[in-house]
């Protein structure tokens, strides 16, 4: 691994062998660091949120899981659980190549090995970096929390739809779909 005196760029990071077995990495703030593949219960919950963001979306955007992105050019790497991301946005990105900052909606589904701290420095990382939207989808509470760019934070619980950013106000996305 990378120590602070020697971050590890991007294009060094694209020189290391590529991921097998249990984990995957990404690049955070120049340090290499193995992230868990996701177990079938996260893959399930990020599946009953691509197809409702699909279905709600427009055409002015592609719903996406395992997205990868580059917040900050240099020394990051990240994934989305589940990204959404403007057909604007999405013309520009080289075929061979990775998102250019945030996700318009990036969304991140909890697993045990995810950290209070990993989460927010996640948050505020996308938010700052071209997140309209950053979601927690917590399947333990069975609840979302979505923060805005404008520090606009709201927990959804079951019974309550999450109002969708890219289609009209009646669209939302039910609570209860996506852990059913």
């Amino acid at each position: 691994m990378a120590t602070a005196s020697q971050l590890l760029s991007f294009e060094e990071y694209l020189r290391l062998p590529e991921d097998s077995g249990e984990v995957n990495h990404e690049l955070r703030q120049g340090e290499v660091v193995a992230v868990t593949r996701p177990h079938f219960r996260h893959f399930s919950i990020q599946r009953k949120l691509h197809s409702p963001l699909g279905q709600a979306g427009s055409p002015q955007v592609s719903v996406d899981c395992e997205v990868a992105f580059r917040p900050l050019a240099e020394h990051e790497l990240r994934v989305a659980d589940v990204a959404v991301v403007t057909t604007e946005r999405e013309a520009t990105i080289h075929p061979n190549g990775h998102l250019m900052g945030a996700p318009d909606i990036a969304i991140e589904v909890l697993s045990p090995s995810n950290t209070a701290a990993e989460i927010y420095d996640k948050e505020t990382l996308c938010l700052e970096n071209g997140a309209r939207e950053f979601w927690v989808v917590d399947p333990d509470r069975r609840q979302v929390k979505v923060s805005r760019r404008d520090g606009y934070t709201v927990t959804y619980r079951a019974g309550q739809s999450i109002p969708w950013l890219f289609a009209p106000e009646s669209a939302a996305i039910a609570v209860d779909g996506i852990f059913s």
